[in-house]
């Protein structure tokens, strides 16, 4: 997308928006399953976490996508999409034994992460289809609150209870088909991805009827340009061998899934701010913009860093500006930033702007959400409307002060 493109989206649909590039959305996809031709079985699911908007779960199942989902809700928005209930596998974590029920009688895949929910399940549900998420103890992530395959992390069953797992199995006689990890986001290092595989491989050996295995995902995006970046080129060659080198040990084939949200997405998506003020302080200049962490919140939670641009002037002479937000509370986009020359009026891009981003969204401050555009065939479609006072106040009831 150029810049007069998004100058033009701005223009049309206000400020901030989120804007996603669905041609984008299909060359990660494209490459992704590139990675892994070498493999006859692949299954790729979508993290509707990273981006739940139904007119992108569209485009996936027109790409040939499954879901990942994790609550009954993401199932329900998979169904609306149009996506057939044995596509959608959930992976949900501290829900209630009836939420999994629920989505069980959809049809939908379940995936179960604690030894309590498997062994109520299966005794109740033994015919029905069960994933295990096993917890492969593996230390992967960019961030604390993004690994969720090391030994203190609330995901997945320890593979120190195999055991436990096999004799809740062989009690219940339920029916295992797959296994599953997750160890983290923005992981880099493909070797101990690989590590953690064998892991999975060396658990699948317990389970004779299993249809297939799920290693998560986690890839890492570049954030900037020249920022490292998962290869998933040569993940995809070193995993696809070791697979197929699997299943020959296994005795048939299996399908090797995987659950991408970020890498499909991120760096799709374009958010556009206007410049409110240009600050000058004793100590910085800041760009202070008509959103704020209600609207992007990952550069205070995670520290990630966003690309910004200065859209409505590409060619200034660059300057430094911490860009923050309108949000009564400290909401830091960034700290001493080289962008081109700022003034108020003006349109600043942030990239990678398409994973967890309208999805973490909020109305904190009772400010309302952004609306969001998918440019699709070239054309900018509105996909969500920008929310409105009334909106804040739908579901709130007053009541009779007397």
């Amino acid at each position: 997308m150029q810049n007069s493109q998004l100058l033009d989206i701005a223009a049309d649909f206000g400020s901030p928006v989120y804007i996603y590039d669905a041609d984008i959305i299909t060359s990660q996809y494209q490459r992704l399953t590139s990675a892994f031709k070498s493999v006859d079985q692949v299954k790729i699911n979508y993290a509707v976490k990273a981006l739940s908007n139904i007119s992108v779960l569209k485009l996936m199942k027109q790409l040939g996508s499954g879901l990942d989902t994790v609550s009954l809700q993401e199932v329900q928005l998979g169904l609306a999409a149009g996506f057939d209930a044995e596509n959608i596998i959930f992976t949900p974590n501290g829900v209630s034994l009836q939420e999994i029920e629920t989505v069980a009688e959809l049809g939908c895949q379940i995936n179960i992460d604690n030894l309590s929910i498997l062994e109520q399940f299966g005794t109740k549900h033994p015919k029905t289809p069960v994933c295990i998420r096993i917890n492969p103890h593996v230390m992967a992530g960019g961030n604390t609150n993004i690994s969720v395959g090391h030994i203190d992390s609330k995901f997945g069953i320890s593979i120190h209870q195999i055991p436990h797992i096999l004799r809740i199995v062989e009690n219940t006689k339920m029916n295992i088909n797959g296994i599953h990890m997750h160890t983290g986001s923005d992981i880099l290092d493909i070797d101990v991805f690989l590590y953690a595989s064998e892991i999975l491989f060396e658990t699948a050996k317990n389970f004779k009827s299993l249809e297939f295995i799920d290693f998560g995902s986690g890839f890492k995006v570049p954030y900037s340009a020249g920022d490292i970046e998962t290869n998933i080129e040569e993940f995809g060659e070193k995993l696809s061998k070791r697979f197929n080198d699997f299943c020959e040990e296994y005795g048939k084939p299996l399908t090797l899934a995987f659950e991408p949200g970020k890498f499909l997405v991120s760096e799709a998506g374009q958010f556009l701010v206007n410049v409110n003020v240009v600050k000058q302080t004793t100590s910085t200049v800041f760009a202070q913009v008509d959103s704020g962490f209600n609207h992007l919140i990952r550069p205070m939670l995670y520290g990630s860093q966003h690309g910004i641009r200065n859209i409505s002037n590409p060619e200034g002479r660059e300057r430094f500006y911490s860009v923050v937000g309108y949000i009564c509370e400290t909401d830091t986009f960034a700290n001493n930033k080289r962008i081109s020359e700022i003034n108020e009026g003006d349109i600043l891009a942030f990239s990678n702007a398409g994973a967890y981003c309208y999805s973490m969204a909020s109305n904190y401050n009772s400010r309302c959400r952004p609306a969001e555009v998918l440019v699709y065939n070239g054309e900018a479609h509105l996909i969500r409307k920008r929310e409105t006072f009334e909106d804040i106040l739908h579901n709130q009831i007053e009541i009779d002060l007397k």
